[in-house]
């Protein structure tokens, strides 16, 4: 390994390492925000009522809770009992940052909200996904992923023409607003330093979908075109897409001026060069249809690995198109080492999604295992300065649960 590839050490502390935050977060938006914490260091509490050990969202050893919530301590506490709000206002004392993703009206409903948190810890950062907005005529609605693909104009421009509505096969209003709101999160920390105040940073599903509509968002908005349904190419340029081998589909993108010029004599076609539909992207787009048939009469005439190698060495984007087995089976997913292993403490050696960030010097990992229900909710009571006697006594009027 060369110099410029190598990793360097890994250095300690990480760098959330002395932050604290309270995670009040359900099903996938919030926790994604999270995780991102949790994996750079923060000391995370989970907060969650007492009651079941099965996870919000599924069993708590399953796949989806223990890839989303590692590196968490977790208490359960009954935020509708008196006694144990007071605790938890107690707990707020310590934290730098909050993250929620209840409907709007259930934080205030709670006492919980950032008018209540704020005058007891100012310099706390206060973090919420809602469906579609803290305000406004649909606030109060709860938000799911696939809804809100559907509203943000996504399932229109997803999908072949002609086929109907098709929703994105991740959930990714989710998980994009998960990671939109950890990027507030730490602008609002930043801030902090300077001003010594906390911040409301929030964000919602149906925000993050028209942040991610981009190129097709502003060829509306300033061109007036209204997007629909391209398949697998791509909405304006050609060719870019899905094409045949005699094995498989591959994909290939060579729709700039220069790459198609190359891609035509490697495609041993020079005479694509002189027809005069296609001499420009404009061209090639109006005329998609001819111009993916007759790409397509070529490369269904050799295998993916001919066609892939061949573009790959002339400089044209390709690639195959992999099942998720394949995908981590697929050497250069393995170097960046995305299937992270875990010691789970009853599923045993297992491997979990690992961070996409890299942080040159620093390696994430798993430090934690997923916290059964309340597993720290003594120690943690304790930290906020609550006696055992008050601890024992909340437990005992089943407004604390757990060890």
């Amino acid at each position: 390994m060369s110099d410029s590839t190598a990793k360097l050490p890994a250095v300690d502390p990480l760098p959330l390492t002395g932050l604290r935050v309270l995670d009040l977060t359900l099903a996938r938006a919030g926790p994604t925000c999270v995780r991102h914490l949790a994996d750079w260091g923060a000391d995370i509490i989970r907060v969650e009522p007492p009651g079941s050990n099965e996870g919000f969202g599924g069993s708590r050893d399953g796949f989806d809770f223990v890839n989303l919530h590692r590196n968490k301590r977790c208490i359960a506490i009954d935020l509708k009992d008196a006694d144990a709000h007071a605790a938890f206002l107690e707990l707020v004392k310590t934290a730098d940052v909050l993250v929620e993703n209840m409907r709007v009206q259930v934080k205030h409903r709670l006492k919980i909200a950032y008018e209540h948190l704020q005058p007891i810890n100012p310099r706390l950062v206060y973090a919420s996904i809602s469906g579609f907005g803290q305000t406004g005529p649909y606030s109060k609605r709860g938000g799911v992923d696939q809804i809100a693909q559907g509203l943000g104009g996504l399932m229109t421009i997803t999908g072949e023409p002609g086929r109907g509505p098709m929703r994105v096969g991740i959930p990714i209003d989710d998980l994009t607003a998960g990671n939109l709101l950890a990027l507030g999160v730490m602008l609002a920390l930043y801030e902090r330093k300077t001003t010594g105040v906390g911040r409301f940073v929030h964000t919602s599903l149906l925000e993050a979908q028209l942040f991610m509509l981009d190129f097709q968002a502003s060829r509306y908005l300033m061109d007036g075109e209204v997007a629909g349904q391209a398949g697998n190419d791509h909405p304006v340029n050609i060719p870019m897409g899905v094409f045949p081998t005699s094995d498989k589909p591959i994909n290939i993108a060579a729709s700039s001026p220069k790459l198609w010029e190359v891609f035509c004599r490697a495609a041993e076609k020079p005479e694509w060069l002189d027809v005069p539909e296609w001499k420009t992207p404009q061209g090639r787009s109006k005329d998609r249809a001819r111009v993916n048939a007759a790409v397509s009469e070529v490369t269904k005439t050799k295998p993916s690995v001919y066609w892939i190698d061949k573009l790959e060495e002339v400089g044209i984007p390709c690639g195959p198109i992999n099942t998720i087995a394949e995908v981590f089976a697929d050497p250069q997913v393995k170097h960046l080492g995305m299937a992270m292993p875990i010691q789970h403490r009853r599923r045993g050696a297992t491997h979990i999604v690992g961070t996409p960030i890299n942080i040159e010097s620093h390696d994430t990992g798993v430090r934690r295992d997923v916290p059964d229900l309340g597993e720290h909710s003594s120690e943690i009571l304790a930290e906020a300065g609550l006696t055992a006697e008050h601890i024992a006594t909340l437990k005992a009027k089943g407004a604390v649960g757990g060890s």
